[in-house]
């Protein structure tokens, strides 16, 4: 019972389908996480009892090579006691032949029992085979599943980091992206511009204001220019009127 019990634990471990797992979980880094540490505890514990069973394989298999030797040397026993019995009986020594006959047949009877058993443990041993040869291949099995479950998480992992570092640069060109208009670059560079366009509104307000002064002084030196003129005008005016009294 226990020998099926942790093979029927085996078997349902090493069949697990790991990607149908990770798609159920709410969270596979955890389910990960968790699955390798039952494996890896399922593995350790399947181990010990597999070697058990092929500890319990190989006591069988000493106890059947001992029935064997057993077996043979009893008959070999058997073949000397009754060649034995043979040469007194040559000789005329019935009853020395009897006796040796007699331990004859106790040696065949301890070989035959030892053949028994033998035969008996046989069965045993093929079957105790099999389990072990099941139980191996299905903890090479969860072995397997054990690397890939490892291999899984170590990718996801991987790709998880990724995934975080891939955000943070994109955060970091957001921070610093001058079109962004939420951007703390951008709203500083409204700042600046409009405190340029702030400065090249006075500056065409002064050339305004510069401008229009030159223009007084144009049209005020004009106008001297006309008094000046007028005045010369009367002047001649009033010589021509001189000269012509004199006359």
């Amino acid at each position: 019972m226990i020998k099926q019990s942790i093979f029927g634990r085996i078997a349902q471990l090493a069949k697990a389908n790991i990607n149908a797992m990770i798609d159920a979980a709410e969270d596979p880094q955890l389910m990960l996480d968790q699955m390798v540490r039952d494996y890896t505890e399922n593995i350790r514990e399947a181990e010990a009892a597999v070697a058990q069973t092929i500890g319990s394989l190989r006591l069988l298999e000493q106890d059947h090579a001992e029935d064997v030797r057993e077996a043979q040397e009893w008959g070999n026993k058997a073949l000397a006691a009754s060649n034995r019995a043979e040469e007194f009986r040559a000789s005329g020594k019935a009853s020395e032949a009897e006796k040796f006959d007699n331990l004859a047949k106790v040696a065949l009877q301890r070989q035959i029992q030892y053949e028994t058993e033998a035969r008996g443990t046989e069965p045993q041993i093929q079957s105790q085979t099999q389990v072990v040869d099941k139980l191996k291949d299905g903890l090479n099995k969860m072995r397997g599943k054990l690397q890939e479950l490892s291999n899984k998480r170590d990718e996801l992992n991987a790709r998880q980091k990724s995934v975080q570092a891939q955000s943070q640069v994109q955060d970091a060109i957001k921070a610093f992206d001058v079109l962004d208009p939420t951007s703390e670059v951008s709203r500083f560079e409204d700042k600046i511009r409009r405190e340029e366009a702030r400065l090249l509104g006075q500056q065409e307000l002064a050339s305004s204001s510069l401008d229009a002064q030159f223009e007084s002084l144009e049209a005020l030196g004009q106008q001297s220019e006309i008094e000046a003129r007028l005045a010369a005008l009367k002047s001649r005016n009033a010589e021509r009127i001189v000269s012509s009294e004199e006359v």
